[in-house]
């Protein structure tokens, strides 16, 4: 049977909810039976979840973990099925595929490569595979095929490489060639970031076409456990050509992606290429009656949005609003509470949670949304995105004798624009009432010349309280609006700005999130051929970023507070991504910003980096959990780890000013001065 379909099934997982993602995973596998799908690939560790952490350790969790396997078997009559989840073989543990052929179980396939970078963490849990190695694994009364397996169904061999396995220099898909694989499946939990799409899809296409077979990628869908977001990518490719590609960021439970693949093509290409003969003990032999399919002409395209020209703009609007909407309900939290001062940055927040229902609507529509936040009683009487808005997006402008009327008015126009709720409080008195408790007792008035920073800092302190307040009152999750630049130099009040459930810009860059407001606000989300846009943020497009925290006088902004964003921007990038000296992001920075700042601009902007984000990094530890988004992540418990206690760079920073005052004299200078 040459002509076989097959499918890949992209899934939303939650860690250790046994009964949820084993509903799941017997709903695709019915929808797959449906489609009249022969074969079927689920995700990685699509049974336990994948961010179970040291929770794979427990005893509890590999037990359930059969114990699911076991039902799941019982619902496969007819399909080919591939699920994941964690064995233990000989007392150590593997991230594994069950292969599973009409109710039979034919053997587990081990992932031979285990990340252990950034956000991954694997070979803490899990331990690798060797290539080429076969054992038997006994599960309750019966004993199956373990390893580096290849499964010969009735003439079509089907190989694996689980995730990592692919984004490696010695894949697996190598020695499959030599097996004559006809089909690979890559069943993945490979986390979403910018534009990570279309690096899958090379190294799909590319090992369909190296290795002369079908290749069927699936991933997981949602934010699984917290901090990362899965844009649930599927992809079918076979002899280097993409036949289907998965709609991405999707509010379902599940996705089935399928296509008619032809083996005779790809043994044809096979043919062609010479190759080794295949050594060891690698293959599984059983039977199974494929089901017949029709020829289909197929090619993959990619979704509107995708096309669009602003990919990473509309890519951070869904992967975040898709975040919340998980997060929300894998809390059961009753909505979300922001402080909204009106500037960017607590604009941003109310602005994707605003866009969260709409795209959810675009996504399963509003009965469905509304569904799977059943345990809302108030929205379900609601019919338009504004009522439902009302009850789930709560803001609170809490102004003081240094708020402007611009921010006032840029906070209620998004609120209103949304149709969320608004409070406006003024907590002038509460700051004044400290300020004296303060004055009296050490002897002296508090004033902007001697006491700038406490003066401030006092102001977003006393916020707090309040929003929390507001917060529990309804049940919601509070939402720190930190965005990365300030992460980076710790230009914040702990205990203040910072409080927070969950904090969903931390993972952006100041810069361009003023940017991206702009595209939100004019031209918006691409959707069924209209633009989503929320034009409430007119106003704070139209202002300075100011924390509004010293009198209005002395004309406050957060650029002169630090430094100019896209310069903050860039050499953080350099200093913490590229892991770059002081005096070598000087270099870079001079080359970048030739034609914009002065030297002493650039000079003076490395320096206060370094100092800022030295001393600085006890205030990330403490940062509320953000979403992954890309490789410049500041989260030191998942990604970027420095000593909370350090040296500061005082030998490096007198090295730059060194370098900066010995080449002074050759330096040029830019246009433009801050």
């Amino acid at each position: 049977m040459p002509l076989l379909k097959v499918a890949a099934g992209t899934i939303n997982t939650t860690p250790l909810a046994w009964k949820e993602n084993k509903k799941h995973i017997i709903e695709s596998i019915e929808e797959a039976k449906n489609q009249h799908v022969s074969l079927l690939c689920l995700p990685e560790l699509c049974i336990t979840g994948y961010g179970c952490e040291d929770a794979f350790y427990s005893p509890n969790t590999l037990s359930q973990a059969i114990e699911s396997l076991h039902e799941i078997v019982a619902h496969t009559s007819g399909i080919a099925v591939s699920v994941g989840l964690p064995m233990q073989f000989n007392s150590k543990i593997y991230n594994t595929a069950c292969f599973i052929v009409n109710k039979r179980i034919l053997g587990f396939v081990a992932k031979q490569h285990l990340p252990n970078y950034g956000v991954f963490y694997e070979d803490r849990w899990f331990h690798r595979w060797p290539a080429n190695a076969r054992d038997e694994i006994k599960v309750r009364d019966f004993s199956y095929p373990f390893g580096d397996l290849v499964f010969d169904v009735s003439g079509i061999r089907i190989g694996f490489e689980i995730c990592e396995d692919a984004w490696v220099a010695q894949r697996p898909g190598r020695n499959h060639f030599d097996r004559g694989v006809d089909v690979i499946l890559n069943p993945s939990a490979s986390p979403f970031a910018f534009h990570k799409f279309i690096t899958r899809e090379r190294f799909v296409i590319d090992g369909s076409r190296s290795y002369s077979c079908s290749y069927v990628y699936t991933n997981l869908l949602g934010n699984e456990s917290g901090r990362l977001i899965f844009d649930g990518d599927a992809m079918i490719a076979s002899n280097g050509t993409l036949l289907a590609s998965s709609p991405r960021f999707g509010y379902h439970d599940y996705h089935i992606t399928s296509a008619v693949i032809d083996t005779d093509v790809t043994r044809l290409s096979h043919s062609q290429i010479k190759s080794a003969l295949p050594t060891g003990n690698w293959k599984v032999v059983d039977t199974f009656e494929w089901h017949e399919a029709a020829p289909a002409y197929q090619v993959a395209e990619l979704e509107p949005f995708e096309r669009e020209g602003y990919l990473k703009e509309e890519e951070f609007a869904r992967a975040v609003s898709l975040a919340l909407f998980d997060y929300l309900r894998k809390s059961r939290s009753q909505g979300f509470t922001v402080s909204l001062s009106g500037g960017a940055d607590s604009c941003a927040c109310v602005a994707l949670c605003g866009l969260m229902i709409r795209l959810a609507d675009e996504s399963i529509g509003l009965a469905a949304f509304k569904q799977k936040l059943s345990y809302i009683k108030k929205i379900q009487q609601e019919t338009t995105e504004e009522g439902i808005a009302k009850h789930l997006i709560h803001s609170i402008y809490q102004g003081t004798e240094n708020s402007s009327t611009d921010t006032l008015e840029s906070a209620k126009s998004l609120a209103d624009s949304i149709g969320s709720t608004f409070y406006n409080v003024n907590i002038n008195g509460l700051v004044e009432s400290y300020k004296d408790l303060i004055e009296q007792q050490i002897g002296r008035d508090l004033t902007w010349e001697q006491d700038d920073i406490p003066l401030q800092n006092i102001q977003a302190r006393v916020r707090a309280p309040g929003v929390w307040l507001l917060t529990n009152l309804y049940g919601h999750l509070l939402l720190a609006t930190s965005n990365r630049s300030e992460v980076a130099v710790g230009y914040c009040t702990m205990d203040g700005d910072t409080a927070g459930s969950i904090s969903p810009i931390a993972g952006i860059d100041k810069f361009w999130l003023r940017q991206w407001l702009v595209w939100l606000e004019t031209i918006g989300c691409h959707v069924k051929g209209k633009n989503i846009k929320i034009e409430g943020l007119k106003k704070v497009n139209s202002l300075q970023p100011t924390a509004e925290l010293r009198p209005q006088y002395k004309m406050q902004t957060d650029e002169k507070d630090l430094m100019p964003y896209e310069v903050l921007d860039a050499i953080e990038k350099v200093a913490i991504r590229d892991k770059k000296s002081p005096i070598d992001c000087f270099r870079f920075m001079e080359v970048r910003f030739a034609e914009q700042y002065t030297r002493d601009v650039l000079f003076t902007s490395v320096e206060r980096f370094f100092k800022l984000w030295s001393r600085n990094q006890w205030k990330r530890e403490r940062y509320a959990p953000s979403f992954h988004l890309d490789d410049l992540n500041l989260d030191p418990r998942s990604w970027c780890r420095f000593p909370i206690l350090s040296g500061g760079f005082e030998k490096e920073l007198e090295e730059l000013s060194a370098y900066y005052e010995g080449k002074n004299h050759k330096g040029r200078k830019g246009k433009i001065g801050f």
